[in-house]
């Protein structure tokens, strides 16, 4: 279980469907929020910087609070385009690093983050009827989501973090049979995102734990506090 704290402005946000009209602002001090997850139990951060993702403005120190603030892993993702950002992020204490457009537009990025930090490395197949959206999911490309799962398997990524961006923000529950497919075709470790609204929604996922699926990633259910951090763990326990 990984609270997303996802970051524009210097502020922490949520977004639904990755639109930046559809904005709800939770906090203004990253830091502070970082250890509120942290006391509540979270064992590890999922941060992604909307500003690089969406228009290529890193908010280095705002990710660097975060960092910071809490003693568990932070991972870092959203505009990771080019390795020296990637470096900073590593050299300041990020423990894995996410990337998703790299993924398509730079695949050397992405193959060079794997050779320096072979067990650090995710890439984020963020999907969208099928096909994998890019810069923040403002845009949709034209690959298809398995083809990517093939190349990233290739390349030696150890970690698909996967969302269906029509989901993410809604509440309306995650995608499992898209989950269940990235799952089986590439045999990686799986995190999922997207659309968890219920506890009930986390006892789905565990079926898939089998398949690889060791991750879930919550971010607008835990602030609209439609459960507490310490329900989610221990439904994903198998506690409830």
């Amino acid at each position: 279980m990984v609270p997303a704290i996802d970051l524009r402005e210097g502020k922490v946000v949520r977004l639904k469907q990755g639109k930046v009209q559809h904005e709800t602002v939770y906090g203004s001090d990253p830091g502070e929020v970082a250890r509120r997850w942290e006391a509540e139990g979270a064992r590890r951060l999922h941060v992604v910087d909307l500003d690089a993702a969406i228009s290529g403005r890193p908010q280095f120190d705002a990710v660097a609070a975060i960092i910071d603030a809490v003693s568990i892993p932070s991972e870092v993702g959203g505009g990771l385009r080019v390795l020296e950002n990637a470096m900073r992020y590593r050299e300041r204490g990020a423990e894995r690093l996410i990337f998703g457009t790299a993924a398509v537009a730079s695949p050397g990025v992405v193959q060079e983050a794997v050779r320096l930090w072979p067990e650090s490395v995710a890439v984020a197949l963020d999907a969208r009827d099928g096909k994998v959206a890019v810069a923040g999911w403002q845009e949709v490309t034209t690959v298809d989501t398995l083809d990517l799962v093939a190349q990233v398997k290739a390349w030696g990524v150890p970690r698909i973090q996967y969302t269906d961006v029509v989901r993410d923000g809604t509440l309306f529950g995650p995608n499992l049979a898209g989950i269940e497919q990235v799952a089986r075709a590439s045999g990686l470790r799986i995190t999922a995102g997207g659309g968890v609204s219920a506890l009930e929604d986390l006892g789905r996922l565990l079926h898939l734990e089998a398949l690889g699926l060791d991750e879930v990633i919550v971010g607008k259910a835990l602030y609209d506090r439609r459960f507490t951090l310490a329900e989610a763990c221990a439904a994903v326990r198998g506690d409830a």
